[in-house]
């Protein structure tokens, strides 16, 4: 009896111990999905809007992609007051990611929106403004979010190429300028400022002398990104050591550090280096630090990458999801100032790979229904 009671009471504080206060998902394409037809269904097959899905799985907090001037509207400003309204009436926190271009930002993708400036005195004036503009009209919908992302995965800088990695100075500046519109924006309660970079694995030669040729960088680049991005640590310590010895970055200006933890990408994505990363990261800057982005697969019959070696005997069902799910959110929950959790478009089923060789890595089947993984929001 008094074994049993011990093991409850473990068992008890390993839950207490777990909870993180942002669970999360990225859920930047429902109205895409809806208009073209998807009506989404919880677990038992009812259907329901999906912020009442989410909300009743145990997420407490959406993550949504912005876009300046997009083709077609999609994921502008009005698409996104329109979805932070649905998420507000069902009780969720609202994480507005800046992608800070017309299309996709990502370490191959930041190109300036259109009809942006250039030079970097204009162009972080227009950045500034911008923020501000964004986030006052955030405030006037009634919509206050709790976490505003500057950036997309901006290894490699952003808005190129006036602030790539070739001038931290001008990443920078960049940076400071979209943190003060937010800071001087009408926005009350004001959110917490994120930085968010890619999980910067090891990155095979070959593979990066087809990144520096895309680019059109010069090819002596590939040896520094193959030594820089050689461990997720090294990244980090890489890019943020050297953007805030600039100047104009203040450690007052950021709150969070987001990374990127995708597995099948490369087999060195393992949960031991998720963990040393942030635990160093929160060491060396204090900040709060959260995975804002994975996935696990349903199917991945296929895969272009070996998975880690820590993730190999979790299968590619259901049940592997929520294994992986809760994985990552022991690992951060386990480290100091680790605050949250975000899974990447798990209701996109028309795009079920989510841009990896995996075919389907969605938390809803095909007809929309909510796979018994959703749940596992509750556990974390």
């Amino acid at each position: 009896m008094f074994l049993a009671s011990l093991s409850a009471l473990v068992l008890g504080l390993s839950a207490v111990e777990a909870a993180l206060p942002y669970k999360g998902v990225d859920w930047s394409s429902v109205i895409v999905e809806e208009r073209a037809g998807v009506s989404y269904k919880n677990v038992n097959g009812v259907a329901q809007p999906l912020e009442r899905i989410l909300a009743d799985s145990g997420v407490n907090t959406v993550r949504q992609r912005i876009w300046v001037t997009p083709s077609g509207g999609v994921y502008n400003l009005d698409y996104n007051l329109q979805l932070a309204r649905r998420a507000k009436a069902a009780g969720l926190g609202v994480y507005l990611n800046f992608h800070y271009s017309d299309t996709w930002a990502d370490p191959a993708h930041q190109t300036i929106p259109s009809g942006w400036p250039s030079d970097i005195n204009n162009l972080a004036w227009k950045l500034y403004n911008y923020t501000l503009d964004v986030s006052n009209a955030f405030q006037n919908a009634g919509v206050q979010p709790t976490i505003i992302s500057i950036g997309n995965e901006i290894t490699q800088g952003l808005l190129w190429n006036t602030g790539k990695t070739n001038n931290f100075y001008n990443i920078a500046r960049l940076l400071h300028s979209a943190s003060a519109g937010i800071k001087d924006s009408n926005l009350n309660p004001k959110p917490k400022i994120m930085i968010h970079l890619d999980n910067g694995w090891y990155v095979e030669p070959e593979i990066c002398m087809k990144r520096v040729s895309k680019e059109l960088l010069c090819p002596l680049l590939c040896s520094e990104l193959t030594r820089s991005y050689s461990r997720n640590w090294d990244t980090q310590n890489w890019w943020y050591s050297n953007v805030l010895k600039q100047g104009p970055l203040l450690s007052s200006d950021y709150d969070q550090m987001g990374v990127s933890f995708y597995p099948f990408y490369n087999e060195k994505a393992t949960l031991s280096a998720l963990r040393t990363s942030l635990t160093n990261m929160v060491n060396t800057w204090g900040k709060e630090v959260l995975v804002v982005e994975t996935d696990w697969p349903i199917s991945c019959p296929s895969p272009r990458y070996a998975f880690p070696a820590d993730s190999r005997n979790i299968p590619f069902t259901a049940d592997g999801q929520r294994t992986w799910i809760q994985n990552i959110a022991n690992v951060v929950s386990q480290v100091r100032n680790g605050v949250g959790l975000f899974y990447w478009e798990p209701a996109w089923i028309h795009n079920a790979n989510l841009g990896s060789s995996c075919a389907n890595n969605c938390m809803f089947s095909n007809n929309g229904q909510a796979l018994s993984s959703l749940s596992v929001f509750k556990n974390i």
